[in-house]
């Protein structure tokens, strides 16, 4: 093969290639560009209110004495609040998908700084109460004039509170799942690595953890069937059955009421007759229907109920008393 073939053929593969890694990239961007977004909050709050801060470099207005809630992408976000002395507050925060950030920021003009970098004020931001699950942002404030670089050593009590990220760094982030009804202390210690106290300076900020407040889960009356045709029951019947197909977890109890003239045996009818349908015709496992003979109302009654995991077994309800029920027997004709 000559010199001139051999370097055409080069060049050949050399573009094959290229358009391959091309056709890749833009594959890539299809797939990113479908791909679901999850975003995470930050809840802001500062001590004075109606400070102007920005995120990632986009104005969002003035602070206020109460959380501010903000949705952001997931990952790392710059915050900078201008405060009233015309300093600005600066803190890249990362926000995780799907959970919620606290952020507070105490301003308090600072003492004047003698001429010694040491002792040095050191001061603590963080909310006063979170919710259970919520991850609280603890933010040291140092006023340190020296030359030294500090060092930041934390520590953070109940020893069950997980420290996500921070440590030996100015600002702290503490998960505080699983500790509702309990306080995270954290209490953080600067110092210049030299041996005098005065430049060992120390702060810690309490955070009371709101445990989540728990729904009670109840049964749910679904239907209610009085003298109903066989055909009209079948038609409720049809829709409970779609339910519990949708939610798999859930129960059926089927409460039964004979009425006061009923013919004997009426209540039981009624009980079979509704759990063969469920069974055949809407394929409904067996061991998910309850079905109660509740007793006796003035007329015949079909209670459809739905039980989610966890719920209480609904309770029976009869009208009549079962002295008063005349089964099979017929009503007295009025005289005319």
């Amino acid at each position: 093969m000559s010199t001139r073939r051999f370097i055409l053929s080069l060049k050949f593969v050399f573009a094959a290639l290229l358009a391959l890694t091309f056709l890749g990239a833009q594959a890539s961007n299809v797939s990113a560009k479908t791909k679901k977004v999850k975003y995470g909050t930050i809840k802001i709050l500062t001590n004075p209110g109606g400070l102007f801060f920005t995120i990632d470099g986009k104005p969002r207005g003035e602070t206020t004495t109460e959380y501010r809630a903000i949705d952001l992408e997931p990952g790392v976000h710059n915050v900078q609040i201008k405060l009233p002395n015309g300093q600005f507050w600066i803190r890249d925060i990362e926000i995780p998908a799907g959970r919620v950030k606290c952020v507070v920021v105490n301003y308090r003009p600072l003492p004047p700084i003698a001429k010694s970098p040491c002792p040095f004020p050191v001061n603590i931001s963080a909310p006063n109460q979170v919710t259970d699950g919520e991850i609280i942002t603890y933010t040291a404030d140092v006023a340190y004039t020296g030359n030294t670089e500090l060092r930041y050593t934390w520590k953070v009590t109940p020893s069950s509170a997980r420290i996500i990220s921070g440590v030996g760094t100015p600002t702290l982030n503490v998960d505080s799942t699983g500790l509702g009804g309990q306080r995270i202390t954290a209490t953080l210690t600067a110092d210049d690595g030299s041996s005098d106290p005065a430049c060992a300076q120390s702060a810690q900020a309490v955070s009371s953890i709101a445990p989540i407040e728990k729904k009670m889960i109840v049964a749910q009356e679904f239907d209610e069937c009085n003298s109903c045709s066989n055909n009209d029951q079948k038609a409720r019947l049809d829709n409970l059955g779609v339910e519990l197909q949708n939610d798999p977890s859930t129960r059926a109890y089927i409460i039964a009421y004979s009425g006061r003239m009923s013919p004997l045996g009426q209540v039981e009818k009624l009980m079979s007759r509704a759990r063969e349908y469920l069974v055949s015709h809407r394929g409904i496992d067996a061991s998910r229907l309850t079905v109660v003979n509740g007793g006796f109302r003035e007329e015949d009654s079909v209670e459809l109920w739905l039980v989610p995991s966890g719920a209480a077994a609904p309770q029976a309800t009869p009208t009549v008393q079962m002295g008063d029920a005349n089964p099979g027997k017929k009503p007295a004709r009025r005289r005319q």
